[in-house]
């Protein structure tokens, strides 16, 4: 048996216990979604009062990671009364801005309250302001726009590709105009945009490259980890990301100049001197923030690796499964952060729209999402914006009308509203295998028995 390279010897290698146990039925076979699914094992959803795969409840351990040494590293920090950067230069944040330098592979590191913070200061130091435009992904946190809005640039949206949700490089070459400054690249979920392409269009164009790789630590694509890329890279911490703090982030770079201007701006405009230089907000990482990065320090590498090894083997069970297939990585990704692990839901396989998949899949045990629920290109902070005096002054009546025009973006829409779905995987892909194994076993299960999905 044999099928678009899917080969039972393959499935039985890969797939999980409970989906090729006992058979109650014959083999069937899907004609679009390139699996065969050898054995029916279950005869009813949960949703409508089967028995469902897994308990109710989490999978892997709870998040953001807690153990002793965190907490001793935070306790130690409390007592010696240095809470701030500015009190020391021996203290948490310092350490830690060494030690996250050499983890992700650059010279220097700054670290900031935040990953929305991180980009600000990318922006600021980057001299990019009023008048200017920086192009970016419509599918992230609005955080992401606000670091472009903070300094009265224009962020402009391209957008994506269907199956990686990424920026599409040919979009993003289409939006560049005589304004534009920088391209700001967002490595959703922790994978690799197509950097090879994005990086030649800066070039094409003298152009800056801000990666933010606010959920991509330790990722790697083409022999480089993602943030040392471009110009500069950043970084987010906040409590749902693989290395947590609650909130936190950092900018990294391998230009000492460009690097100690980030430095400035995020400290409130003084540099490493003293001396009150340039314009910035304070954007100090805090010493409790460093104690609690720092205290996990033993443990990162191995936990992105765990991460790596449950999420390649669901890509092994899904790799030819047409109906829900993985976030399609480019050539050279060698290794993702996982932030989240997506899929591409296929409404023709299913035969329901994708509410339901996720409805019954969640009576199932596995709670899947669909990450971003809003469109950014559809939400009020453009019109917020093109109604204010200071961009109704930088940027010409023509160009304001150009820009509320450019939101169609088709893919982008499509992503959000009907096909990506996904779960958490900062936490969830540290699970035990067997655990891992009840994920696929439900999306086989109620893929088995997806002419129930109408009752539902």
């Amino acid at each position: 048996m044999k099928k678009k390279g899917f080969s039972r010897r393959k499935f039985l290698t890969t797939a999980t216990a409970a989906t090729i146990a006992t058979a109650v039925s014959g083999p069937f076979k899907s004609s679009a979604s390139g699996i065969e699914i050898l054995n029916k094992r279950h005869d009813k959803l949960a949703v409508l009062g089967g028995a469902p795969v897994r308990a109710q409840g989490p999978i892997g351990p709870p998040w953001p990671y807690v153990d002793e040494q965190v907490v001793d590293a935070v306790v130690k920090t409390t007592r010696s009364g240095v809470w701030s950067r500015i009190q020391s230069r021996d203290g948490t944040v310092p350490a830690f801005e060494e030690s996250f330098a050499k983890l992700i592979g650059t010279k220097y590191s700054v670290g900031t309250g935040s990953g929305t913070q991180a980009l600000s200061t990318c922006v600021e130091a980057l001299g990019i302001g009023p008048g200017d435009e920086v192009i970016t992904s419509p599918y992230t946190d609005f955080g992401t726009i606000s670091s472009i809005l903070t300094s009265r640039a224009l962020p402009v949206l391209a957008d994506l590709e269907p199956d990686t949700y990424q920026l599409d490089p040919a979009e993003v070459e289409k939006r560049i105009n005589k304004n534009t400054k920088a391209i700001m690249p967002v490595h959703i979920f922790g994978a690799a945009c197509n950097m090879e392409r994005i990086m030649d269009i800066a070039r094409k164009h003298n152009l800056k490259v801000i990666e933010d790789a606010c959920q991509a630590p330790l990722a790697r694509y083409q022999g480089k980890g993602l943030g040392t890329i471009g110009d500069v890279g950043c970084f987010s911490f906040q409590a749902s990301k693989p290395i947590a703090c609650g909130e936190g982030g950092a900018v990294v770079g391998n230009d000492e100049q460009l690097m100690d201007q980030c430095y400035t701006v995020q400290n409130r405009g003084s540099n490493r001197k003293g001396s009150n230089a340039t314009i910035g907000p304070k954007y100090r990482m805090n010493e409790f923030e460093g104690a609690i990065l720092m205290g996990q320090f033993p443990g990162i590498k191995g936990r992105f690796e765990t991460r790596n090894e449950n999420a390649n083997y669901l890509r092994a069970v899904l790799k030819d499964f047409k109906a829900l297939m993985p976030q399609r990585h480019y050539p050279g990704t060698e290794s993702g952060a996982y932030y989240h692990f997506g899929m591409t839901f296929n409404r023709n396989e299913w035969g329901v729209d994708r509410s339901i998949f996720l409805k019954a899949i969640a009576a199932e045990g596995v709670s899947l999402g669909s990450y971003i629920s809003y469109q950014l290109h559809r939400e009020p902070w453009i019109d917020h914006i093109l109604g204010l005096k200071s961009y109704k002054a930088m940027y010409s009546k023509s160009r304001l009308k150009e820009y509320r025009e450019s939101m169609d973006l088709p893919n982008c829409d499509r992503i959000i509203k009907e096909t990506m779905v996904s779960f958490a995987g900062s936490g969830t892909l540290l699970a035990s295998r067997d655990e891992i194994k009840k994920i696929s076993d439900a999306i086989m299960k109620v893929y088995e028995n997806r002419n129930q999905l109408k009752s539902v």
